[in-house]
Parts: C-alpha cells; sequence; structure tokens
C-alpha cells in the first residue's frame, strides 16, 4: 500500500465544512507495516480502526465487537480472507467487506465478491484508492440506513400485514398463509370485492423468505388491452409507437420478490397465453426485444370472479387456471364474520384518530354503533367498512363513535327491523323494499344487485317491471 500526499488535501473549498462520514473498521493483514500504515493513516481520514495480525484473531474481534466495515488480506496464516468474509456475513450481515489481494488472487476476489464483499482493491495500492473506496461504503451504508428509516416509516403509516379476526373462517385463512408462505408455490386468492385480497397476498410475502425483497402490485383489470403487456414485461425503445425509451416490467422490478396480479381473471386472452409461458418457463422476454431472460419471482394472483365457470365459457385459459391455482386461499365476505366487527372498526378507527390507541375498544364505539354495524349485510365487505368508520371519525367530537356518527344514509339501510315492523306491510312491499335499498348499495347497478340478493338478472328485472305495471295499473 502506498502513501499517498494527495489524501491530505481538504475535501472541499475552504470556508466549508465537510460533511463527516466516520466508520468503524477492523482491518486484517499479516503484514507488520501495513498493520502500522493503517493504524495511523485511517483515523487521519476520520475513521476509527482495530488492527488484527491474522484471520482468528479478525474473527474473534468480530464476535466480540461491531464494525461498519472490514478490511481483509485473502492470504493470511491460520484463517484466509474468505473464510473471514464467510463468517462475517453469518454474524453481521449488514458489515460490508473490501478485499485485498495479491496480482495472481483474481479469482479469489471474484469468490469474495459472490459471498457478499463490497469491493476488492489489488496490492500495492494508494491510500487515495482506500479512501475514495470507503467514502463509497460509507455512502452505501448511509443510505442503507435511510432506506431501513423510510421503511420504518411506511410500516407506521401503512401497518404491517395483519389479518384481524378470531372468526373460524378468518383463522383458517391464516393458517393457509403460514403453511404456504415459506414455500415457492403460486398462490391464488379469491373473494368477493373489498375482502383484504391485497392484504393476505401482502401476509404471504411477509412471510416468505422473499419478505425483504420488493412486493410488486397491479391491477390486470385496471389497465388497457395494448400496453398491460409492456407494463408486465418491459418493452425496448422504439417497440411500438410511444415507446420513446427502455423500460423495465413489473417483472423485472419484482425479482427476487412477489409479484401480486389482483384480478387476474381481467387478463386478456393473449396475455393470458403469455403469463403461462412465464410461469412455465421462468423467462420474460421485453416487447420488441428477441432475447428472453430469466427472473425469479414469486407469483400470487387475485380474484373476484369464478374462473371455472370463465373457463367453461372460454373466457379465461384451463392451463392457466390450473397453473395459478396450485394453492387456493378463500376470503370469507364480512356479512359471514360479523363478530369480527367491532375489533376491525377498532382497527381502522386508529388510523384517523390516534388517541384511540390508549384506550380499550370497548371505548372507542357504543353498543348503539356496534349494533348497527353488526346489522348490516356489507355489500362492500371491509373497504365499505373503511369508508363508513372514516366517516364517522370525521363527524364525531370525541370517543366513542355512536350510532349518530355514522353515515345517514347507512344507518337508514341497516335499520330492515324498523321497516318490517311497520304494521299493514304486505310481503310483497317487504321484499322490494329490500330491493330498492340493495340496488341503492350498488349505486344502482344491477348485476351486482342481484348477486347480492341471490337471483338471477332476469328475474330482478321481472319483480321491478311487475312493481311499475301493479303502481300503473
Amino acid at each position: 500500500m502506498k502513501k499517498d500526499n494527495s489524501q491530505n488535501q481538504p475535501d472541499q473549498k475552504a470556508g466549508t465544512k465537510p460533511k463527516a462520514r466516520t466508520m468503524k473498521i477492523l482491518f486484517a493483514d499479516d503484514e507488520i507495516h501495513l498493520q502500522e500504515l493503517i493504524a495511523a493513516e485511517l483515523p487521519r481520514m476520520g475513521h476509527s480502526v482495530t488492527v488484527c495480525p491474522d484471520g482468528l484473531t479478525a474473527v474473534a474481534a468480530i464476535e466480540k465487537d461491531s464494525f461498519d466495515c472490514i478490511i481483509v488480506d485473502l492470504d493470511m496464516p491460520g484463517l484466509n480472507g474468505i473464510e473471514v468474509i464467510r463468517r462475517t456475513k453469518e454474524l453481521a450481515p449488514t458489515t460490508e467487506a473490501i478485499v485485498l489481494t495479491g496480482k495472481g488472487s483474481t479469482d479469489s476476489a471474484i469468490s469474495a465478491l459472490r459471498l457478499g464483499a463490497f469491493e476488492y482493491l489489488q496490492k500495492p495500492c494508494k491510500l487515495v484508492d482506500l479512501k475514495t473506496l470507503l467514502q463509497r461504503v460509507a455512502l452505501r451504508r448511509e443510505l442503507n440506513n435511510k432506506i431501513h428509516a423510510l421503511r420504518l416509516r411506511l410500516d407506521r403509516v401503512e401497518g404491517q400485514p395483519k389479518m384481524i379476526g378470531r372468526d373460524r373462517s378468518m383463522q383458517r385463512v391464516k393458517a393457509l398463509i403460514q403453511k404456504v408462505a415459506p414455500t415457492p408455490s403460486t398462490v391464488l386468492v379469491v373473494g368477493e370485492t373489498g375482502t383484504g385480497k391485497e392484504l393476505a397476498a401482502r401476509a404471504v410475502h411477509e412471510q416468505s423468505d422473499r419478505c425483504e425483497k420488493p412486493f410488486v402490485a397491479i391491477n390486470c383489470g385496471a389497465l388497457p388491452e395494448n400496453l398491460i403487456e409492456s407494463e408486465l414485461f418491459g418493452h425496448r425503445k422504439g417497440a411500438f409507437t410511444g415507446a420513446e425509451e427502455h423500460r423495465q416490467g413489473l417483472f423485472e422490478v419484482a425479482d427476487g420478490g412477489t409479484l401480486f396480479l389482483d384480478e387476474v381473471g381481467e387478463l386478456p386472452k393473449a396475455t393470458q397465453s403469455t403469463l403461462l409461458r412465464v410461469l412455465e418457463s421462468g423467462e420474460i422476454r421485453r416487447v420488441g426485444d428477441s432475447q428472453p431472460f430469466q427472473v425469479n419471482v414469486r407469483i400470487v394472483c387475485a380474484t373476484h370472479r369464478d374462473l371455472a365457470k370463465m373457463v367453461a365459457a372460454g373466457e379465461f385459459r384451463q392451463d392457466l387456471m390450473y397453473r395459478i391455482n396450485t394453492f387456493e386461499i378463500q376470503l370469507p365476505p364480512l356479512r359471514d364474520r360479523l363478530e369480527d366487527i367491532p375489533e376491525l372498526a377498532y382497527h381502522l378507527l386508529k388510523r384517523h384518530r390516534p388517541e384511540t390507541e390508549h384506550r380499550a375498544p370497548a371505548q372507542a364505539f357504543d353498543a348503539s354503533a356496534i349494533q348497527l354495524l353488526q346489522s348490516h349485510s356489507w355489500p362492500g365487505n371491509i373497504r365499505e367498512l373503511a369508508n363508513v368508520i372514516e366517516h364517522a371519525s370525521i363527524l364525531c367530537d370525541g370517543l366513542p363513535i355512536s350510532a349518530d356518527d355514522l353515515p345517514k344514509h347507512f344507518s337508514r339501510r341497516n335499520s330492515p327491523v324498523l321497516s318490517i315492523a311497520k304494521q299493514g306491510r304486505s310481503l310483497r312491499e317487504i321484499e322490494m323494499e329490500t330491493i330498492h335499498l340493495t340496488l341503492d348499495q350498488f349505486n344502482g347497478n344491477k348485476t351486482a344487485a342481484a348477486q347480492q340478493l341471490g337471483i338471477s338478472l332476469k328475474t330482478l328485472y321481472n319483480k321491478l317491471n311487475a312493481e311499475v305495471i301493479n303502481k300503473a295499473a
């Protein structure tokens, strides 16, 4: 290692204070003159240093103390640099490593990089080169710390994936997620709109060994048909009109992690064929590119539709259905788990009312509000409940939330007992009131209302037409 006078030059212009990026460094080399040089020079660069004469001493120091970075010679007696790096990554995975190597040890240096070393320097090297490399290490650690801090902030805002519910059906869902998460299997989450399919997919990701890698979600029904392959697989510049630059697809972005394909039943038939090939081969090809390349992505799909019926109708590929339905998780609708509503409402309220954290769940809602919430059929499931709770959190002056704080249209719709209790009302009148209330809930969407009522769309139209005829008569 050569001393270079340029290292003593100021980093910035006179009058400005350099930004300090000090690190705790371990240096291991059996050459005494290098030990003395590093012991003197690294503190001048602003770092603290522990000097070790061999690999065994270095590992012993790492077992007792923590370091930001280690600098190790590859060729040392007792324990070589490769073994020191391997042991360091086992004890302290975030510690960076720099290796020093002779001219004939390039292969060993590459092996060290494969173990996770940050970089290698070939002996003899200049101190100024080491100083520059340590600045890069410090910058990387600073960026990693910022990323970690941002993740913590994001977790506080969004919360960790948490499946709320003590109902037996939800306990089964949690057990299934716990079983399948550690495996590489493709998962299909099915359930009505608003039941929390993305939350279940995130829980699968967070409980897998891919949890430190990206979780990427896309709603397959929200993209134009002519752009969906570009979004999923990327494209090359000039591949189509408007492709002005190369672009990564979501499969690339999710490489090493999990890709969540929400509403997979909405994929066009052509894209279904492409997706099937990707799932079978693990290779993707950007739009406009001739060469495929490998990606390592775990797929979780979701749909509110009946894929078997879609296959029978020729709307969905049967082989793709079998491929994505390796392991199915069925989410129950909220109307089938009414006992979970108090806990769910409390959890949702904490997003808008921080003071709720310091109150017992029973103090967040009074009995009238809970009774009204549990009497609703919840066609919009948890998503609808979240909207109702947000409305109540805005309207109420203080806790607990009462029935008066819930949306008025919601309150009227949720009083079927009062309607039925009115004297002199026929069964037909009660039936038509139920139909109109359900149509209101779905903003006039007759297909959704018929599904909620458990009747065919044709039957719904017949009942509405009969009502018009009876009124005219």
